[in-house]
């Protein structure tokens, strides 16, 4: 039910802003996170933000260079890229859970089906 958009081709150094948005009812309930899976790696964990956002978190690779927001009347969370680097280049997933923010991918149960960003050098 989770769907990603605003993946691309970026040179190093730009911006480019993801969303993911959904349908559900339940989205204003849902702690949301942003995980990326780069070719032959694990998925990791980016960024999560808590339904009041009121608790933020970030991997230390991104600190500073990106941002999670979310629009609760919109039922959409965001990702906004600056600065990006060749290394940031993954397929990104937006997911949803309760609770409290988590770094574990197993720990979400709703996924959305990727965007590809690719950031060339």
């Amino acid at each position: 039910q989770l769907q990603a958009s605003g993946g691309g081709l970026v040179q190093a150094g730009g911006s480019l802003r993801l969303s993911c948005g959904t349908a559900g009812r339940t989205f204003n309930s849902l702690v949301m996170a942003w995980f990326r899976q780069a070719p032959g790696q694990e998925r990791e964990f980016v960024a999560g933000i808590t339904p009041s956002a009121s608790s933020i978190d970030y991997t230390d690779s991104v600190k500073g260079r990106f941002t999670i927001s979310r629009d609760n009347a919109k039922n959409t969370v965001y990702l906004q890229m600056n600065s990006l680097k060749p290394e940031d280049t993954a397929v990104y997933y937006c997911a949803g859970r309760l609770f409290r923010v988590s770094q574990l991918e197993g720990a979400y149960a709703h996924w959305g089906q990727g965007t590809l960003v690719t950031v060339s050098s």
